[in-house]
């Protein structure tokens, strides 16, 4: 079982961990190129990381600005700030009480098939909905987790997904609505789907969730569906603003 590094994050500024992020993926890459080039067998790194971002909206390689439906002022006023960032995908919005999810694997070590790596993280969101008591699923063609996923004019969206994949190597991730304040989706066209709503699980169950018991279930079913053996960075960083 490949080995992972689990860290948390915290609640922390987008552009740190965007940083954090590209370094330990360019750590990756280097180490597969100098293993062709060199005929070595150094190992990659895995690491699975958590966390959630002051308000923000992020816009992948093949979004739409017009999606983003505030100007400057706007965002300010919103206490929010904007980047187009080098993921897959449209626009979405990252805030508190929200699990972010960077999964920084070599999927050489595991599968080579970005399809299968979208769809195990997409059942680790909908397996830990079910311990909850809600039944998720996915709807064809729509990258994400969905609520009502059979019925079209309610199904709403309670996980997005935009990754980037280089040499196998993966980084962004997911962004799983637990206490979401769902009134900053308003502010753009989520994942440029204009005929969908977005929910979170405080909305669904009509209550607050630990977030902390949704983290520790959530990492358990990845690391299930992976097949991936999890070690623990123990600090905590609560706050890294």
């Amino acid at each position: 079982m490949p080995e992972v590094l689990f860290k948390d994050w915290g609640l922390i500024d987008y552009q740190e961990s965007w940083d954090e992020q590209e370094r330990l993926f360019a750590s990756n890459l280097e180490i597969k190129s100098r293993n062709r080039t060199e005929n070595t067998q150094v190992p990659t790194r895995h690491h699975l990381i958590f966390c959630e971002h002051p308000h923000v909206y992020t816009l992948g390689k093949s979004g739409k600005m017009e999606h983003l439906l505030l100007d400057e002022e706007q965002l300010k006023a919103k206490e929010a700030v904007f980047y187009k960032i080098n993921r897959g995908g449209d626009i979405t919005y990252h805030g508190p009480g929200q699990i972010v999810g960077y999964p920084i694997l070599d999927l050489e070590c595991f599968f080579t098939d970005i399809h299968k790596y979208l769809r195990l993280l997409e059942e680790a969101i909908i397996l830990t909905l079910k311990e909850y008591g809600i039944t998720a699923g996915r709807v064809d063609g729509l990258t994400g987790v969905w609520i009502d996923d059979d019925q079209p004019d309610k199904a709403r969206k309670i996980c997005a997904m935009g990754v980037r994949c280089s040499r196998w190597i993966t980084m962004h991730g997911f962004a799983f609505n637990v206490n979401t304040d769902l009134d900053y989706f308003k502010n753009i066209i989520p994942c440029g789907i204009d005929d969908k709503a977005v929910t979170s699980m405080e909305y669904e169950l009509g209550r607050k969730l630990p977030i902390e018991e949704v983290k520790d279930i959530l990492r358990q079913k990845i690391a299930e569906l992976f097949h991936m053996q999890l070690h623990y960075e123990h600090e905590k960083e609560n706050t890294r603003l």
